[in-house]
């Protein structure tokens, strides 16, 4: 699964590291399952980025919707540690390659499509 703008991609981190990944940043708060550190090759972990650990809670309980989630978490990234680090990926995109990492099944109903608008 891939998905892109002009420098910014989004790939599952399980799938092997590519030459046009440029910058890998990992945007799940939690380590990927199973995933040696050197295998995964990430460059920055922003653990500012990812949604709170309620947030994912209430989104895979039975009440969570995803237009929801996506209005809850934008809420989120205006705080502003995670405003700070959301300007800094603009910025890193800005120079080069940029490919936002996830252990997501389903990348397109995840935080890694708002992350993706908000950096367009």
């Amino acid at each position: 699964m891939q998905r892109s703008s002009p420098h910014i991609r989004v790939r599952r981190v399980y799938d092997p590291p590519e030459s046009a990944d440029g910058l890998r940043v990992l945007v799940d708060r939690l380590w990927p399952r199973g995933l040696a550190k050197a295998d995964a090759r990430v460059d920055e972990w922003p653990k500012a980025l990812t949604p709170s650990a309620e947030l994912r809670r209430w989104y895979h309980g039975p009440d969570g919707t995803y237009d929801e989630f996506c209005r809850r978490y934008e809420a989120e990234l205006a705080d502003p540690e995670a405003a700070e680090a959301l300007q800094r990926l603009r910025e890193l995109a800005a120079k080069g390659p940029l490919t936002l990492l996830t252990a997501a099944k389903d990348p397109d109903h995840s935080h890694t499509s708002v992350l993706m608008r908000l950096l367009r």
